[in-house]
């Protein structure tokens, strides 16, 4: 588990052997028709996803053994792509935006190095920095990359811009060891660790950086006992905060830049929560529903929780989701998913909201819409804008989106 924050859910990971699977709902709460697509290759033993940009996705693809394939594709279970060098039995692959990949090859099948790829094995370029043992890369934005270096016998919250001879040391004076877990428009997350080793827990908080140690600013949230901060996008941050001492008490969290400005986003009636990814204003993660994990996206509000469990086709008993992005009017959330036997299987949600526009709810826009708006107008029936009244800020702000076309 590459986050050492426990947030009390135990979670057995378990799938469903299928290929390519796409299964179509409809929840007035979340506004979107979801679709899942299962992206586990065949004749694999177990896969996850762990990252989604655009029309790429990144994880993991493991057969029965030893062997870890870092693995990328293209929104479909085939073809997709092995990302270990030659030679390469063990790699892992978290984080991809604009085209690069990241994670970590086992070069000696015992240490890892922090990886870049641009879409093939051939591609790989070894992050490791000069005098590290090993390290990880976590994240990848903008031309940068993160995750932590061992240094000195510190675990260093690290960035890249694309060389291991670009390596910055991020890891700010007093604690004693650091990671970096994501990066977007100039910000890097992740978590600080005091007085203990980061396998025995210790003191974590959640951080942020702006792409140097002395920038460096704790999250950990008044209220809690240990944190970690786990992705970054549009100066919002997310992971989990951890409250008092009552174990599963871990909390999905969000923050704007600063301790004080930490929400839960635990639902009322749920004790165990943690998110991951964020993008676009929208946060995804995981509750724990019934002792079993449940993959689940917010809009920055407990009250704003979509469970996405109920998505999956039948004989699924869990499920996480670790990255989001948007495309339009299309939500993709990718992660994992499992059943009994133990195995996993990597998952894609992808969710289409609604055009508003879309009047007689046909799935296309068109002027049959646009008569149907104006029959309910006159019967004072188009409260297009949910304010409570239909009057002519209704008429002016359905124009506007039917001829936006969307």
């Amino acid at each position: 588990m590459k986050f050492s924050v426990n947030c009390g859910l135990t979670l057995s990971h378990r799938p469903i052997g299928a290929a390519l699977l796409i299964v179509a709902a409809l929840t007035p709460t979340a506004g979107a028709q979801w679709t899942v697509v299962i992206l586990h290759p065949a004749g694999a033993y177990n896969s996850q996803a762990f990252g989604v940009s655009g029309a790429q996705q990144v994880g993991g693809v493991a057969p029965v053994g030893g062997i870890q394939y870092a693995s990328l594709w293209s929104g479909s279970a085939e073809p997709w792509v092995n990302l270990n060098p030659v030679g390469v039995t063990i790699a892992y692959a978290y984080g991809v935006s604009d085209g690069q990949q990241v994670g970590s090859v086992y070069v000696d099948s015992v240490t890892p190095h922090a990886s870049l790829w641009s879409g093939s094995a051939a591609s790989w370029v070894d992050l490791n920095p000069t005098g590290a043992v090993d390290s990880w890369a976590f994240g990848v934005s903008g031309g940068q990359q993160v995750g932590q270096a061992g240094v000195g016998g510190i675990n260093r919250a690290s960035l890249w811009s694309g060389t291991a001879a670009s390596w910055v040391d991020l890891h700010p004076a007093g604690p004693n060891h650091s990671y970096a877990y994501s990066v977007s428009d100039g910000q890097q997350v992740g978590q600080t660790v005091w007085d203990a080793t980061p396998t025995a827990g210790g003191f974590q908080h959640a951080s942020l950086w702006s792409g140097t140690a002395e920038s460096w600013v704790d999250l950990n949230p008044a209220a809690a006992t240990s944190s970690n901060a786990i992705g970054v996008q549009g100066g919002q941050q997310v992971g989990i905060a951890v409250v008092g001492s009552t174990p599963g008490n871990g909390r999905a969290s969000l923050w704007t830049g600063t301790a004080a400005s930490w929400v839960d986003l635990t639902p009322a009636g749920y004790n165990s929560s943690i998110a991951y990814g964020v993008h676009g204003g929208q946060q995804v993660g995981l509750v724990a529903v019934g002792g079993e994990g449940h993959a689940s996206l917010w809009s920055g509000t407990p009250d704003s929780w979509v469970d996405l469990h109920p998505f999956l086709p039948p004989g699924f008993v869990n499920s996480e989701a670790h990255s989001i992005w948007h495309d339009g009017r299309i939500i993709y959330v990718v992660g994992l998913a499992g059943i009994a036997t133990g195995e996993v299987r990597a998952i894609m949600w992808v969710g289409r909201v609604p055009c508003p526009a879309d009047w007689n709810h046909n799935g296309v826009v068109n002027s049959q819409d646009f008569f149907h708006f104006i029959a309910d107008f006159f019967e004072s029936a188009a409260d297009f804008n949910h304010d409570g009244v239909t009057n002519s800020q209704d008429f002016f702000d359905f124009l506007a989106a039917f001829f936006a076309g969307c």
